[in-house]
């Protein structure tokens, strides 16, 4: 790929584009809502398959687990969602080492997927959980890096004082992979960008209960979410993943800035490696919370 392209490339496509999602579902609350404004959007993406990614947290026993969850959490949803895409099970474990993918029917539906796509009408990945399904994809077949463009929440922010980070940490290896095989890849940090955009349970209330069906279940897992998780009756929630998929829409800088950098690898002690790469990468820097919640409530209010 010339670096004009992959230029090109690292620019929000202003046309309708074809995408396929990979979501740790049923981690939290907010892949629910990247889901539905994902398939809300489909006047302009064109969603081709979804993948349930690992996670392994307090509310699952292992990787596979979470996987299992999130394909089961990922067709609940669909069930309130306009269409339904093909949906594969992902990775049952994170990747061993940097050199040997995990096979699973995601991995393997992207790795012969992208063989579709080209350089100048690449197919779009957003994934939203641990990245190891992409990491897979790409050790079984290189020309992911040439047909996709990656578009990936994970990590924090570059003046951050680490990279601890959920996405990130439960698979170094596979952020590696994906960061330095030299796809266009895009980066949206978690805290110092994207923890600007936020949910409180007013505006939920204000702005979603009783919308419609879809609207309010989305309510309602959030503010269950955050009485179990806090016990507090003042609080905002940060919506994460909606913003993955809102970058596919940020022609214009609609809704978030963002500037090409060298990319710096993480490492494995939670850091960013000093000596950055020559490819270049998409930093995503700032969220325009206002324009982007606008956008997201219209969509879930209507559908």
């Amino acid at each position: 790929m010339t670096e004009a392209q992959r230029l090109k490339n690292l620019t929000p496509p202003t046309g309708p584009v074809d995408v396929v999602l990979d979501t740790d579902t049923y981690n939290e609350i907010d892949d629910q809502y990247a889901l539905s404004y994902l398939l809300l959007s489909g006047d302009k993406l064109r969603t081709k398959a979804i993948y349930a990614a690992p996670f392994l947290n307090r509310k699952v026993s292992s990787p596979e687990e979470g996987m299992e969850k999130s394909f089961e959490e990922i067709g609940r949803m669909l069930g309130r969602l306009p269409y339904a895409p093909p949906v594969f099970r992902g990775s049952r474990t994170f990747l061993a080492d940097e050199k040997t993918p995990v096979l699973s029917a995601a991995a393997q539906d992207l790795a012969e997927r992208v063989e579709h796509y080209s350089p100048d009408a690449p197919l779009y990945i957003v994934a939203i959980g641990a990245i190891t399904d992409v990491a897979s994809a790409i050790l079984l077949n290189p020309h992911v890096c040439e047909n996709a463009v990656v578009v990936w929440l994970g990590g924090h922010a570059r003046h951050f004082h680490d990279c601890r980070e959920f996405n990130l940490m439960q698979d170094v290896a596979a952020a590696r992979v994906v960061m330095g095989c030299g796809v266009p890849f895009v980066q949206l940090p978690c805290m110092g960008v994207v923890n600007t955009f936020t949910l409180s349970a007013p505006e939920l209330s204000a702005w979603l209960v009783g919308k419609n069906e879809l609207a309010d279940d989305l309510a309602a897992i959030t503010m269950r979410e955050m009485a179990r998780g806090t016990g507090q009756s003042i609080w905002t929630k940060v919506i994460w993943d909606v913003t993955a998929v809102a970058w596919l829409l940020n022609d214009g800088d609609r809704f978030m800035l963002s500037r090409t950098e060298q990319t710096r690898l993480p490492t494995y002690d939670l850091h960013y490696d000093e000596q950055p790469l020559d490819c270049r990468m998409r930093y995503v820097y700032y969220i325009l919370k206002d324009p982007l919640l606008r956008d997201l409530v219209e969509k879930l209010s209507r559908a």
